[in-house]
């Protein structure tokens, strides 16, 4: 079958001359790219929730340089990175490109619609996944070393001016990797960013990568990162042990391989320690801390202090977090929700050795390496909602609100609403 015939909403290349603009939902000749496109962006001046932040406008197709590609985007992820992108906080993404403009979107599934003089390994009808770590390939990291740990690296669709919210999306080729055939656009588009991110932070920071019988506290359990981590922790014979925030997400955990789980409502030490020096508050406080991690040994089977954190909350969690990890453990972290300012007791981190690490996305490697779990089904992306282009906004304000549904959404782009059913039903039960 061509691929003319398997994509929905693109014709044969029979365009002379180069077209103005394409509207969603119209025949697209394969590999014709017009002048300009629709676009989701965030400008300066509306920097606010979501709802206003976002406006559809039509702007310029980006020109690709020898190294990258233009990919026709059928669908795309969201994440919160949009959502910070869209506040203009901690800081304004403007404040990171030139462009008047911000596009965003860090997760997306297309088709490769143009290639750079010195791309070899795509070609125009691709059907791909994107990853979103740029870097520039010049120095010594990127060349021997950590791609994340290069100066140059930086996240598209935040750090960039262009990301996946647009019909088409200039990449560079090292953040392509092939997309699963069994998933739908939705489905494909849904789970890099949050896949990649929880592989690197539970396999790559050795010697803490977690391994057969040990054990994981995942944060945030029933999200897009925790339903990934509680995946890939159960597949390496490890014991997840979500923290939700209500009973209603403990059959949705479960199924998807957690030993053990805790709601986080029933306990009350979360957010700054109180001050040391007010003795009283401070022994209240570390009482409420040791009954969490009881409650932790009683999830987990075992009187045993947790292996590895998996922490994203940041300043609601992490003083719990360094705490509760055993002897020489690992806290490790990727993001600050409820706050950047981290406060913990740093007795228990030197004397008990532990480990605290950030973590960042992660390299092509990495995520080539997860990708392939999802192409082998041994990883569900955990596809909850799918939202038309015109919801973009609707999306990223259920996730501002904290209103979405457990797992990762999508937004579509050109592609229809699946119709086949390809995409996995639900999690997986592992055993």
């Amino acid at each position: 079958m061509t691929i003319e015939a398997e994509l929905p909403h693109v014709a044969v290349n029979t365009c002379a001359v180069q077209p103005d603009l394409f509207e969603l939902g119209a025949n697209i000749p394969l590999g014709i790219v017009p002048l300009r496109m629709h676009a989701w962006t965030i400008r300066r001046e509306r920097h606010g929730p979501p709802l206003t932040a976002f406006v559809d406008e039509v702007v310029d197709v980006p020109k690709i340089g020898a190294d990258d590609v233009l990919v026709m985007v059928m669908a795309a992820g969201v994440n919160y990175n949009g959502v910070w992108a869209a506040l203009g906080s901690p800081v304004s993404v403007l404040d990171l490109h030139d462009q008047s403009y911000h596009i965003a979107g860090s997760d997306a599934a297309g088709v490769v619609w143009a290639v750079g003089s010195n791309v070899r390994r795509w070609k125009v009808g691709d059907e791909v996944v994107v990853h979103c770590c740029q870097v520039d390939g010049d120095d010594e990291e990127c060349n021997g070393g950590d791609p994340m740990l290069s100066p140059s690296q930086r996240i598209w669709g935040y750090e960039t001016s262009f990301g996946a919210f647009a019909q088409f999306a200039r990449v560079q080729a090292t953040q392509l990797v092939p997309r699963p055939r069994h998933l739908t656009w939705e489905a494909s588009a849904c789970y890099m960013l949050t896949l990649a991110t929880a592989y690197r932070m539970l396999f790559g920071h050795r010697p803490h990568a977690l391994g057969p019988g040990q054990s994981v506290l995942i944060w945030g359990a029933a999200g897009g990162l925790g339903s990934m981590a509680i995946q890939l922790a159960a597949m390496v014979g490890a014991r997840p042990l979500a923290v939700v925030s209500d009973d209603s997400k403990h059959a949705f955990v479960k199924k998807l391989g957690a030993t053990g789980i805790l709601n986080r409502s029933k306990f009350s030490c979360w957010g700054a320690p109180p001050p040391m020096d007010s003795k009283l508050d401070y022994a209240l406080y570390l009482e409420n801390v040791k009954s969490f991690g009881k409650a932790i040994w009683q999830a987990a089977g075992e009187k045993r202090d947790v292996d590895m954190v998996f922490e994203h909350p940041g300043r609601n969690t992490f003083p719990v977090s360094c705490f509760v990890v055993k002897r020489g453990g690992m806290v490790v972290f990727c993001a600050a929700t409820s706050g950047f300012d981290l406060t913990f007791d740093a007795r228990y981190a030197w004397m008990r050795q532990k480990r605290i690490q950030g973590s960042h996305f992660a390299n092509l490697k990495q995520a080539a390496e997860a990708n392939r779990l999802v192409m082998s089904g041994q990883i569900d992306p955990c596809l909850s909602e799918v939202f038309a282009w015109k919801d973009l906004p609707v999306a990223h304000e259920k996730m501002y609100l904290n209103e979405h549904a457990p797992g990762n959404m999508a937004v579509l782009v050109h592609a229809h609403r699946s119709r086949e059913g390809r995409h996995t039903s639900g999690p997986k039960q592992h055993p």
